[in-house]
């Protein structure tokens, strides 16, 4: 059975990784405090424990897998100077750790989640914010590991805007939803903002094409065939549904970042990140 190191495995992607992969996939996931999550009474999941980073040196030299998929971060858009040590740790350090043992994990292919925040407005380099500088800051690690280990090959998905299961982040369809179910306005930045809205459906079906097939590895682009202008798709959802989604519109500025054109991954397109999915999402 194909063996996968998971990192992040609480957060919105590794809950979905997990949940999509548990039955044809070992899993092996890391956590520094015991974790009640039902998650981890499923078969094929042994939980590595650790108390500090050279404990988890120490453990991570003992396992044997082929794959190792890196979802854990610390995000925060607007960050706070308590947010340096997080980021540190998450973005960086962690990651590290592990990639200094892909030799000794014996993993054929690394997989990491990156933003598009890293060249920001599709500037190469124009990080746009803390987050986004450490999340570069780790791919220009990567890129040394990649001398390092030659055999590995290594994959970066770049994402922007996600929704879809397990999705408990302040975000803007997240938001629209809770507020929906609890009768509530949102308060939405502008009637003209366009955001590019990707199902984490989409996400693990990524994930299986590298996992299976032999995939050239280097930076790929998951995000949907276009942007999604939020007034719309609110018009389109009251239109559908007798209970409507109550909206304070504060400005009528176009919001609408560029995405750098990073690679496409072959044989993979959206398929589950529609407006009628998004709808979907918010009212069930």
């Amino acid at each position: 059975m194909h063996k996968i190191l998971l990192t992040g495995s609480s957060g919105f992607i590794g809950l979905n990784i997990i949940n999509s992969f548990s039955e044809k996939y070992k899993f092996y996931i890391v956590v520094r405090k015991k974790s009640k999550k039902e998650f981890l009474k499923k078969k094929n999941i042994k939980v590595i424990k650790f108390k500090n980073y050279d404990s988890l040196n120490i453990k991570l030299k003992k396992l044997r897998v082929d794959t190792v998929i890196h979802c854990a971060t610390h995000y925060v858009k607007n960050h706070e100077f308590s947010d340096i040590n997080k980021f540190c740790i998450s973005n960086v350090l962690f990651g590290n750790i592990i990639l200094e043992n892909l030799k000794n994990l014996g993993a054929k292919k690394f997989i990491n989640f990156s933003t598009v925040w890293e060249d920001s407005n599709a500037k190469k380099d124009n990080v746009e914010n803390l987050y986004a500088a450490y999340k570069k800051s780790f791919s220009t690690i990567i890129s040394y590991y990649k001398k390092k280990f030659r055999k590995v090959k290594f994959y970066e998905l770049m994402v922007l805007d996600t929704f879809g299961n397990y999705d408990y982040r302040k975000k803007i369809i997240f938001t629209l939803k809770m507020n929906f179910l609890k009768n509530k306005t949102t308060p939405i930045v502008s009637k003209n903002l366009h955001i590019n809205l990707l199902n984490v459906a989409d996400i693990i079906n990524a994930i299986e094409i590298i996992l299976k097939k032999s995939i050239t590895p280097k930076k790929f682009l998951l995000t949907n065939r276009a942007y999604i202008k939020i007034f719309d798709l609110v018009k389109t959802f009251n239109k559908k549904n007798q209970k409507k989604l109550k909206v304070k519109w504060l400005s009528n500025r176009v919001i609408k970042d560029k995405i750098y054109p990073y690679d496409k991954l072959k044989g993979w397109k959206p398929r589950n990140s529609y407006v009628r999915d998004i709808i979907n999402y918010i009212k069930n």
